[in-house]
């Protein structure tokens, strides 16, 4: 029992990410401990290099930043990217890596299951001016604090699910999660993520049978000639709706700004937590003075431009060079068996949706997309071994 403790408490941490950032970071700390009182389990995958250069770049940021202060809190979640290295160093066998993956899957039904109760509880409160309400902030969460955060987790247990039900013929009872998770996804009305969940989506149909690709431009169709809501959402990305925060004005307004961060200080950045303290300072003419009061400028909506006008673009090099490894290796390996395509879909899920929001930032996502990596290694070291 005391032998097998890593990788119960390593599997529950992953899992309870979809819930619980508290009770996930208990059983990580746990796990850790318990790795560290037998050190011989210990080991470092192969992407260990980029994450610790863009963990040092960030110090290198923090050091240089006008407020170091303000962004230790950028330092503190180095703790979540222990889930990496003690998902890899406790799991060991393809059958753990399955049950780790089948309790992400249990949490994120659970969490997208309450998501669609609170959705029905903001529409019968909210139900004359419903659209103009949730879009502007009253949005189901499921376990979650934001639908950003609930929406992230969810896309990526669609992709583990799908790989699960396409490549893993034993797995055809997830149908009915898949179907409560996709529903969740859907109230979230988190457009980056329905994009990403598509690609990733797409990419597992073309490669079980392409033909099944053809189905998804058909399911899009159905569902929003079934729901005007949704058809709303989607149409506002081309026409901003009465009332409702034009996001593509705002996008790229905050891309413009983030440009002008990232030319003014292309190596260190403008500093951990700092692009939010500096947005004014850096906006160019074409960004409304004053900022618009609805508009979110905690952060700029886009990974990449975040990491690159926050911490410089070493540390996004870093960053994709820590994505692309993973991509690369899970890539070589595609058909040694269903946990690779989980990881593929996953990865390109999140590094489209990453062009439209900040999703790398927040523990409960970046928790599960680390234990995912982690047992994507795993799973190729157990083909090959």
């Amino acid at each position: 029992m005391r032998d097998k403790a890593p990788a119960y408490l390593a599997g529950a941490a992953a899992a309870t990410s979809t819930v619980s950032i508290a009770a996930s970071q208990i059983l990580l700390g746990a796990a850790v401990l318990a790795l560290l009182l037998d050190p011989k389990k210990l080991r470092w995958p192969p992407v260990t290099l980029p994450l610790l250069l863009f963990m040092g770049w960030t110090l290198v940021s923090l050091a240089f930043s006008p407020e170091p202060r303000v962004g230790l809190a950028q330092v503190k979640k180095f703790y979540e990217y222990l889930m990496l290295f003690a998902v890899f160093s406790a799991i060991r066998t393809l059958r753990e890596v399955r049950w780790v993956m089948y309790g992400i899957l249990a949490g994120a039904t659970l969490s997208a299951a309450w998501a669609l109760v609170q959705f029905a509880g903001i529409y019968r409160t909210n139900a004359v001016l419903f659209y103009h309400v949730y879009s502007n902030g009253s949005r189901a969460t499921g376990f979650m604090s934001h639908w950003m955060t609930f929406s992230g987790i969810t896309m990526m247990a669609l992709m583990v699910a799908g790989a699960l039900i396409l490549f893993d013929r034993r797995s055809g009872v997830l149908l009915g999660a898949v179907g409560v998770m996709g529903a969740g996804l859907l109230v979230s009305f988190q457009r980056t993520m329905w994009a990403g969940t598509a690609l990733g989506g797409m990419w597992m149909l073309w490669s079980r049978k392409r033909w099944l690709v053809a189905l998804v431009p058909v399911a899009g169709a159905v569902v929003l000639a079934a729901s005007p809501l949704l058809r709303e959402r989607v149409m506002s990305v081309f026409q901003p709706q009465l009332n409702i925060v034009d996001s593509t004005a705002h996008r790229a307004a905050l891309r413009a700004t983030g440009w002008e961060m990232i030319k003014a200080h292309p190596l260190v950045g403008v500093g951990p937590e700092m692009v939010s303290r500096k947005f004014v300072e850096y906006a160019p003419p074409s960004v409304p003075s004053p900022v618009p009061t609805e508009w979110s400028i905690g952060h700029l909506h886009n990974v990449y431009y975040q990491y690159a006008a926050e911490r410089g673009v070493p540390a996004l090099l870093a960053m994709l060079g820590f994505l692309g490894r993973a991509l690369f290796d899970f890539w070589m390996a595609r058909r040694a068996n269903w946990m690779m395509p989980a990881a593929i879909a996953c990865l390109l899920a999140v590094t489209v949706a990453g062009v439209a929001e900040h999703n790398l930032n927040d523990s409960e996502p970046l928790g599960v997309l680390l234990s995912i990596i982690a047992c994507g290694y795993v799973a190729r070291d157990a083909h090959t071994s």
